[in-house]
């Protein structure tokens, strides 16, 4: 588009000929690539980012002429309007690496408690298991020591596995007041 709001002929346009003062290569004057800036700087895109911004906006509009669609009407309008889906992409991606940043962070181990700690907590939960009636102590092992499923503990102990739930829920239970009590947790 020229200065002043008029519209370049299609011809012209696609040919990359203008009336005015510019060489015709770049699809946009600098009115326009002033107004993508300053979509794209509203949009939210830090300043390092506008240079790219403005980059995909006349490749677009380059990519459009090659392949042979009309020229849009207003090229500032449109221009803009790509400008901010372009503001629009850039939080979506920023979003997403965010979200990978967050599960990459969840993946890595958490940190670790001193050995002093450590060693504090394994205390008290070996004293809270020995406080425990044999047949709580036995599944809590048997479920988090062993690894095994409640099935698995109730097929090899031959009990119901309502019973197994049970006896483990009490157990956890009585833990938990136990390391509240010594206030270790």
């Amino acid at each position: 588009m020229l200065r002043g709001g008029a519209r370049r002929d299609q011809g012209e346009y696609a040919a990359g000929t203008d009336r005015g003062d510019r060489t015709g290569d770049d699809p946009l004057d600098a009115a326009q690539e002033r107004r993508v800036r300053a979509v794209l700087a509203l949009g939210g895109v830090p300043q390092s980012d506008l240079p790219d911004g403005v980059q995909q906006v006349r490749l677009r509009l380059l990519e459009r002429t090659a392949s042979g669609r009309q020229a849009p009407r207003d090229v500032s309008a449109w221009a803009a309007v790509v400008a901010s889906n372009l503001a629009m992409d850039w939080h979506r991606a920023k979003r997403r690496r965010d979200r990978l940043g967050e599960r990459l962070a969840a993946l890595r181990e958490p940190a670790r408690p001193s050995g002093e700690e450590t060693s504090l907590l394994s205390l008290a939960v070996a004293q809270g298991l020995d406080e425990l009636p044999a047949a709580q102590r036995q599944v809590v092992v048997l479920r988090f020591f062993a690894d095994l499923p409640v099935r698995a503990i109730a097929e090899e102990l031959a009990i119901p596995e309502g019973t197994v739930k049970s006896r483990l829920h009490t157990a956890i239970r009585a833990l938990r007041d136990r390391l509240h009590e010594d206030e270790v947790v």
